[in-house]
């Protein structure tokens, strides 16, 4: 029986997209690019995802691929992508009261940076209806990593079969039931039919 609720953050709960930050300090597309790529699409993001670098150290990392003329941006965007790349999905907020009211537990469980525990109140939809939040930075792993999982089930006190997880990659659906965890992967974005497949659980 499924007792528990576990999403994702982003894309999920509340949109991402890495470009946004970079729109608001870079006109030139070819420089755009260049520090979308070098910050975001990075094995230093990954790194900060898993909290194994600081902002410092990978801003340093990240600027010894991009030219000098850059780095300004590089930095103003990595210590900005809060504040611009995340706004709460509003269709999510009364699923998520609904599904609250129905009695389930509901849980986030994302690879984030540590910055996002400082910030994700302001973020997630119905926030006072989750019963936990656990950021993969915070236990220096990440899904589809079973430790991740792993760390969700006890540090809750939950049991995989009694949970029913929502992200938008397969990989980390995959990596959920591996664990006991079953799924839904919410690649298309259709809220109405999450909806559906929730409400039968």
């Amino acid at each position: 029986m499924i007792k528990n609720i576990v999403f994702d953050m982003g894309n999920v709960l509340v949109r991402y997209n890495g470009r946004k930050v970079c729109e608001h300090y870079l006109n030139n597309e070819e420089d755009l690019q260049q520090v979308l790529t070098g910050v975001f699409v990075s094995p230093e993001w990954v790194m900060l995802d898993m909290g194994l670098l600081t902002d410092e150290q990978a801003l340093k990392q990240m600027c010894s691929r991009l030219p000098e003329r850059l780095h300004e941006a590089a930095a103003l965007c990595l210590r900005d992508w809060d504040k611009y790349n995340m706004w709460p999905i509003e269709e999510m907020e009364p699923l998520i009261r609904e599904l609250k009211a129905k009695g389930f537990g509901l849980y986030v469980c994302s690879n984030a940076a540590i910055r996002l525990k400082d910030i994700y109140r302001e973020l997630l939809p119905a926030v006072e209806c989750f019963d936990g939040v656990l950021f993969s930075a915070e236990v220096k792993c990440m899904k589809p990593q079973k430790e991740m999982y792993e760390h969700l089930f006890e540090r809750f006190c939950l049991k995989p079969e009694e949970c029913y997880f929502v992200d938008d990659l397969p990989l980390n659906i995959e990596g959920g039931r591996a664990c006991g965890m079953e799924g839904y992967c919410f690649a298309d974005a259709d809220v109405t039919r999450l909806r559906e497949a929730l409400l039968k659980l």
